[in-house]
């Protein structure tokens, strides 16, 4: 691949950032974050180096489940604005050449949505069909619960039609029947017109369960789920300047390939659940072989696609493809207390705090996030090490304000923190000790080293764009890979052990290594390169090309 396609694939070196408008910035001093607020504090983003801008869900909702259960796919919601407000936004960020994409949640509405109100009123009501009924629920249905301490079952009844409803969250959430050619029409018009306003795509929610039709009546004569997504994408790519669908599939990597398309283009980008989780392995042990042995099983997404890759995400680290006895692994290491986890199956917490605020050692997990093969994806936050506040609510535990300065409001806000979506974090990683204000112009600090990480990844072609080799380092704590296009190679190394490391690469161009992280140069000769690291040491690597050691 010629690195001059970079510009028609500009999702593949893209540096994304998740934030939740209601967290980051109060604009207008009412306690709640906003597109004003968010307005405000673009150049943050901008000097960060962000280039796309994942925006959680911000329509309008009656807020049971964080926005995620939504009202209205075509509004705002009153709290975080205007319609006008978003075009400004869209157009600031514009401006500094960033890219905006949105959740796309269409796999079910609230159930104080007009379409299910006016669903329920009647089985012979016009958006009957826009969700999925049952007599009573069938055997052969979705199985699996997502919220177990809240919910029993995936069906509910409702009394005045006498027929059960599937969710696969909470009861409030209905799920969207997209079988049905209206809700399929409906669906692509919202997509219009958000790409319309500026949207360059959109981060597709619960991708799996959206597709599902098992245990529906007639679920054989129904259309392949796969075409659908195939048809959004080709809507899509008709209606948007290079705009992407990134999907969330946590899925085994044979399952999640299917999301991307085969003969017709599906998923743009889809989030490596298993190269997450056994990285969180390896952290665990000190031992880079999980992520070495999950990097070498790992698919080549299609020609145009590409792996999102992440260090924690708004939900959950879940942790569900690692065997029972690895996950109590992870548990013991970075999640002790009860809770920490989530329904046993995932930590409610941020990355710092596990790590126990270890720098060299986040750090060196940051690093790895713009090495590995994929497009990072970064949470906001996570920039300057927020940690997570478990005084809240499952998974809101790590939604908390962000935090910009010292002081009560943190510079998220000028009001009673009471009135805040989330209570800040406390104690070690609270705003007094962690904030943007105090980083910005610390060179040791973890906001300058991502500063770093971004500027170098953006001006290192091989990462993204290059053909991919998990290497032999000789050391078991080592993970070293090289990325090669163009005739030219970067090879990074990464020690997740808190002792020093001696590794020796072989295989490789003789000639100068340039250091891309640190001043140095590194000599191969005889196709070796020798290289100690200290305690979670990282290096990236790049080679003159002067020679080439013999075959």
């Amino acid at each position: 691949m010629k690195i001059s396609r970079t510009a028609d694939l500009w999702w593949k070196n893209a540096v994304v950032y998740c934030l939740d408008v209601e967290t980051f910035q109060d604009g207008n001093g009412d306690g709640i974050g906003d597109f004003r607020g968010l307005t405000q504090r673009i150049d943050h983003l901008d000097r960060l180096g962000v280039t796309c801008i994942w925006l959680m869900p911000f329509y309008p909702t009656p807020d049971r489940d964080d926005g995620y259960d939504i009202t209205d796919f075509y509004g705002v919601d009153p709290r975080l604005g205007t319609h006008g407000d978003v075009v400004e936004f869209l157009r600031t960020a514009r401006d500094r050449g960033i890219r905006v994409i949105a959740d796309l949640v269409v796999n079910h509405t609230s159930d104080q949505h007009p379409w299910f109100k006016e669903a329920r009123r009647s089985r012979n009501s016009k958006y009957r069909d826009w969700y999925v009924w049952a007599d009573k629920p069938p055997k052969d249905g979705p199985k699996g619960v997502i919220f177990p301490d809240k919910e029993k079952g995936l069906w509910t009844y409702d009394r005045k039609t006498r027929q059960y409803y599937l969710h696969r969250f909470y009861r409030h959430q209905p799920d969207l029947n997209i079988t049905n050619p209206e809700v399929r029409d409906e669906i692509a018009r919202i997509m219009g017109f958000w790409t319309e306003l500026g949207l360059s795509g959109f981060r597709v929610d619960a991708v799996p369960f959206m597709l599902e039709t098992t245990g529906q009546a007639d679920a054989v004569k129904l259309p392949d789920p796969h075409d659908y997504l195939a048809d959004l994408r080709a809507f899509l790519d008709r209606r948007g300047e290079q705009a992407i669908l990134l999907g969330e599939v946590n899925l085994p990597y044979p399952d999640a390939m299917e999301f991307f398309g085969d003969e017709a283009p599906e998923l743009t980008l889809s989030f490596d659940f298993p190269g997450m989780q056994a990285m969180y392995l390896g952290l665990a042990r000190g031992d880079a072989r999980p992520l070495a042995a999950t990097l070498r099983e790992r698919p080549l997404p299609p020609k145009d696609g590409h792996w999102a890759t992440f260090v924690r995400n708004h939900d959950e680290l879940t942790l569900d493809k690692l065997s029972e006895a690895e996950k109590q692994e992870v548990f013991a290491a970075f999640g002790p207390e009860e809770d920490m986890r989530l329904y046993d199956r995932g930590l409610r917490r941020r990355l710092p705090p596990m790590l126990g605020g270890d720098l060299p050692r986040v750090k060196m997990v940051y690093s790895l996030l713009f090495a590995l093969p994929g497009t990072p994806v970064l949470f906001y936050g996570e920039e300057i090490g927020m940690g997570e506040n478990l005084a809240e609510e499952a998974r809101a535990a790590v939604r908390t304000p962000m935090q910009w300065r010292p002081g009560p409001g943190a510079g998220f806000s000028t009001a009673d923190p009471k009135t805040f979506p989330a209570r800040l974090a406390e104690g070690e990683f609270g705003p007094d000790r962690v904030n943007v204000a105090s980083q910005r112009n610390d060179a040791d600090s973890l906001l300058s080293w991502i500063r770093l990480l971004v500027e170098r990844y953006r001006e290192t072609p091989e990462l993204a764009f290059g053909d991919v080799e998990v290497l032999d380092a000789g050391a078991d704590a080592v993970l070293a890979h090289r990325a090669s296009v163009d005739g030219r190679a970067v090879v990074t190394v990464h020690n997740f052990a808190g002792t020093e490391a001696d590794c020796t690469i072989a295989g490789l161009p003789d000639g100068v290594w340039h250091d891309l992280l640190d001043d140095g140069d590194t000599e191969v000769t005889g196709g070796e390169m020798t290289l100690r690291l200290p305690p979670y040491g990282c290096r990236w690597l790049r080679s003159d090309g002067a020679r080439r050691s013999p075959v």
